[in-house]
């Protein structure tokens, strides 16, 4: 989607965008490989020094950051997917600054990595940071500032989607496992029908000897995590399908 998307140039908004897929210039090579554009020829040319350098800076999320508003990230995913991760806590409550994180679970496409507090949860901050794109559920106002505040001098993924509103856009609402119904994402049942007030009651039975409670609360997170891939990419590919389809 990055390649279709015209809206990161200054002055380019989402109605002229629009205008020039419906002229048949979809990508940022067709742009350039045109001739005569439904532009002025000022700023035509203006877009075309700015598609260039987009052109030359494709795969540096960095470049295009300040260029898209937050509403528009997700337009990364497809460049990015390579160097995105899949980010889930558990925590010991609700409340910043007086629960803590006890899960950090890490899911890159591939592998789960899960970071336990009081076992391994200081490697987090340095296993993070090695992506370009984090992927959340109400990362941005639960997940993130728990992080943040726990690991002060942390350096997150500069891009990060947040599921719950973009998939909010899709017409998808409520909690995760209520869209991971909608997609037909299921859950093993020793997990199944599991919520964040049962995670922090299985970590309080983990500090009082139960291993299996650990072992428990791994697995719900790890669900967590392996979720949120096909609900991004699904999600990603309905969002482009509306964008491109198109009638005026």
């Amino acid at each position: 989607m990055l390649e279709h998307t015209f809206i990161h140039i200054p002055g380019i908004g989402p109605k002229t965008e629009r205008h020039l897929w419906w002229n048949g210039i979809l990508t940022w090579k067709d742009f350039l490989s045109t001739k005569k554009t439904p532009l002025s020829l000022a700023r035509d040319a203006f877009v075309r020094r700015n598609l260039e350098a987009s052109l030359e800076n494709r795969d540096n999320i960095r470049f295009f950051l300040d260029k898209l508003s937050p509403a528009d990230i997700w337009r990364l995913f497809g460049r990015f997917k390579d160097k995105a991760v899949y980010l889930d806590i558990e925590t010991s409550g609700l409340y910043q600054g007086v629960d803590e994180i006890t899960v950090i679970g890490l899911y890159d496409g591939k592998t789960a990595k899960t970071f336990v507090q009081g076992i391994n949860l200081v490697e987090f901050e340095s296993e993070v940071n090695t992506y370009e794109l984090v992927i959340t559920f109400n990362g941005a106002q639960f997940d993130l500032p728990f992080i943040r505040r726990q690991f002060p001098n942390i350096s997150l993924p500069p891009a990060h989607i947040d599921l719950r509103f973009f998939l909010k856009k899709l017409g998808y609402r409520g909690g995760l496992k209520a869209i991971e119904k909608s997609f037909d994402l299921h859950r093993a049942s020793a997990i199944d029908g599991m919520d964040g007030y049962e995670a922090v009651l299985l970590w309080k039975a983990y500090q009082w000897g139960d291993e299996s409670a650990l072992d428990r609360l791994i697995q719900y997170n790890t669900a967590d995590i392996v979720h949120l891939k096909p609900l991004m990419e699904e999600g990603y590919e309905e969002m482009k399908t509306q964008l491109l389809s198109f009638d005026e």
